[in-house]
């Protein structure tokens, strides 16, 4: 789509919010419920069309991943748009009597979305859930690595009878720099840092609001009284699910440099126990495209060629019956002059850190970036109140992995490096929302008081409401 088109798109979506303002509930939550019956209805063709962009992705894998959630989140709004969209009463000080006040939200306008390539049905539709239960247009940029599952959404959105409501935005980068230059009446992106600072920039020409929902390196703790059996098992499940293409993934081990060769041996066991000959294994994603199995394979040589230890989970033997297949590789004796411990990973390689003392670890996680999410494994309740104001992270998930992602009433968001604003639960649709100040005062008012021309007694007045 040419610049001329997306500028010309825009207009449209404008001109029909300008025609209905504020949509109903009742419009509202049926957009939702057929959003809802279309994603349903389409269910094994999204997940066949997710598998075929990434080469192979288990059923069973996008079905949770990116169906489940998906209509999880708009079938929360649809339960609680009533009280969402009810106006907010505020209290009004004693002066501006009999004067009232509330916050009515107000739908925004038009909001474009940039989604990403690694969640590519729920990544989308989670923030399009959000933005039409504000009562907004939609322009949503699709990632160009996902052609199939972006012609499920299309088909899906027309099933829906939302393309008066959803425009579709498919290209290359290209594309994307032009739909980030829009002066959309907000702007939520999901993706890298590096691109994130690249689309503030571009937004920032028109002073369009933004949520960035970025990444980083999201650590996760070991701690000396953690089960390390336990802290595999739960690890791995964030490290393996989508081979790792996670934004929230954990990104590296920080653990008792005591335990460290045990946690390896748990890591390596468990990873075999559940990926059994990962060249021909179904329950296992392959790496999106040979770009990126590329910078992977290059972080790994990076690392060795710096003195990295490793040991592969699993050698591959044989021919793999799909692309780009690429076991667990665990890192240790690794540096910060290693490419692997500056950029975000997004694969199955997995730094693992060594401390003698809790503190160190807390240390060297404040020392660095900001993370997306963090992890903590561990039963001291002091520790986990330590960790839990101590450390900067967009979460923090204790005994477990990426499951805050899936819960709907939570916010979902960054901080700093990882991210800005938020969206999912209330926040979702607040962050689409313009909680405007609605004031109304009466013909008879104590504000008289303080208008022109001003008496003597006025000083004493203004005297007393200072002191007050």
């Amino acid at each position: 789509m040419s610049a001329l088109s997306l500028d010309a798109e825009l207009a449209r979506l404008r001109a029909h919010a300008e025609a209905l303002p504020y949509p109903p509930l009742a419009l509202r939550r049926a957009q939702l419920g057929q959003l809802h019956t279309a994603l349903l209805a389409r269910r094994e063709a999204l997940a066949t069309a997710i598998s075929s962009d990434f080469g192979h992705r288990p059923r069973h894998e996008s079905l949770l991943t990116d169906l489940v959630p998906s209509l999880r989140l708009i079938h929360y709004y649809q339960r609680r748009l009533r009280p969402l969209m009810r106006p907010r009463w505020r209290r009004v000080g004693w002066i501006f009597w009999p004067a009232s006040a509330r916050l009515l939200p107000q739908p925004l306008g038009v909001v474009g979305i940039i989604s990403p390539w690694n969640f590519p049905l729920n990544l989308a539709m989670a923030p399009l859930a959000c933005a039409l239960a504000a009562g907004n247009r939609v322009m949503l940029k699709l990632s160009e690595f996902t052609p199939a599952t972006n012609q499920q959404i299309r088909e899906l959105l027309a099933d829906a009878g939302l393309t008066e409501w959803v425009t579709v935005v498919e290209g290359d980068g290209a594309v994307a720099a032009a739909f980030a230059g829009l002066p959309f009446d907000h702007l939520l992106f999901t993706g890298s840092t590096a691109v994130g600072r690249k689309v503030m920039a571009a937004a920032a020409a028109n002073l369009t609001p933004l949520t960035l929902e970025l990444g980083g390196k999201s650590p996760a703790i070991i701690a000396p009284d953690a089960d390390l059996r336990f802290a595999a098992e739960r690890l791995l499940f964030g490290k393996c699910v989508n081979a790792g293409q996670i934004c929230v993934a954990p990104d590296y081990l920080l653990v008792s440099r005591a335990q460290l060769q045990h946690m390896v041996e748990q890591l390596v066991a468990v990873y075999n126990q559940r990926y059994p000959d990962v060249a021909r294994n179904p329950d296992m994603a392959s790496i999106i495209h040979e770009g990126h199995y590329q910078r992977l394979q290059a972080l790994l040589a990076d690392a060795l060629s710096h003195g990295a230890e490793l040991r592969a989970c699993q050698l591959l033997t044989g021919d793999s019956v799909w692309p780009r297949r690429m076991a667990l590789h665990l890192l240790w004796q690794v540096s910060d002059e290693m490419q692997v411990m500056q950029q975000e990973i997004f694969g199955p390689l997995l730094p693992l850190v060594p401390y003698d003392q809790i503190d160190e670890a807390l240390a060297y996680v404040r020392a660095r970036p900001r993370p997306l999410a963090s992890y903590l494994f561990s039963n001291d309740e002091a520790l986990i109140s330590r960790v839990s104001h101590e450390l900067h992270a967009g979460a923090l998930v204790v005994n477990d992995t990426l499951l805050h992602v899936a819960m709907d009433d939570l916010p979902f968001g960054g901080i700093g490096p990882s991210g800005m604003g938020h969206y999912h639960g209330p926040e979702g649709f607040f962050t689409f929302s313009k909680l405007k100040p609605v004031v109304r005062q009466r013909r008879l008012a104590a504000t008289i008081m303080v208008q022109a021309p001003y008496q003597r007694w006025y000083h004493r007045l203004l005297f007393w409401l200072v002191l007050r």
